[in-house]
């Protein structure tokens, strides 16, 4: 800053002396808006080291710590507590939480299984006609109480229409086959070069050996939802909410 000032009383411009020593010309304002210096508060500042610093020796006595047998699968929270009870103190938590990042501990450590990373979900585009169909199987009350009917849906993605509809007295694999057949007569799909993705959840009827085995035969790839995750079936679902709620 004195620097600065004397070169402006030399007759420098405030800009170009600025940049001499390596200062925005609003750092400068800032700095001097209340009258006086103040404090850097660049990030990138060098500021003085606080007193309480911990010294090397320090830091791989918190590791050693934190890496102890006893120790090595507890969070910092554990180890401080414990500590305390003992009646001995070596660093406070958030510390001990630095000194494991720096060490790229924080996340890791001991036999706790390191962190994975999911691969994004697999997504597909309908861009025409029997490109993608998506289909599942729901409940309807049956004629007494305590017996239901299963209605089996294909819809296509991409023009929303129902390319195969069947109501049966039970859910199988071997139902699920014999409308995928069917739905594929009534679309004319036996090119096997043409690709088709049938799209559905995890349901045992969806999995079952007979129904893939139909669908290799069909020249149709199966896709599934993820675990848990009901809205990867939007479509389906969404029919037979409007199917249950808003008939007619």
């Amino acid at each position: 800053m004195t620097l600065v000032q004397d070169a402006q009383r030399d007759g420098a411009r405030l800009a170009k002396a600025c940049q001499v020593m390596g200062i925005n010309v609003r750092t400068y304002y800032r700095w001097v808006s209340e009258g006086e210096v103040t404090a850097d508060r660049r990030p990138d500042a060098d500021r003085p080291e606080p007193a309480n610093k911990l010294s090397p020796e320090e830091r791989e006595a918190v590791l050693a710590l934190c890496n102890a047998p006893e120790y090595r699968s507890r969070p910092p929270a554990f180890i401080v507590a414990d500590q305390a009870d003992k009646g001995r103190y070596l660093a406070s938590e958030s510390t001990m939480y630095r000194v494991l990042h720096e060490y790229d501990q924080q996340h890791h450590r001991g036999r706790q299984q390191a962190p994975q990373r999911k691969r994004p979900p697999t997504t597909h585009q309908a861009t025409a006609p029997n490109r993608l169909w998506c289909w599942d199987i729901s409940w309807l009350p049956g004629p007494a109480r305590g017996t239901w009917w299963y209605l089996y849906l294909i819809m296509d993605v991409f023009s929303r229409k129902i390319v195969g509809h069947e109501v049966y007295e039970t859910e199988t694999g071997e139902l699920a086959a014999e409308l995928i057949q069917k739905a594929c007569w009534r679309e004319h799909l036996t090119d096997r070069h043409k690709p088709l993705i049938l799209h559905s959840d995890n349901g045992s009827p969806m999995k079952a050996a007979t129904f893939l085995e139909k669908l290799y035969d069909l020249g149709i790839t199966p896709s599934y939802s993820r675990p848990r995750v009901s809205n990867d079936n939007a479509f389906a679902e969404s029919a037979f909410k409007t199917l249950k709620y808003r008939p007619g």
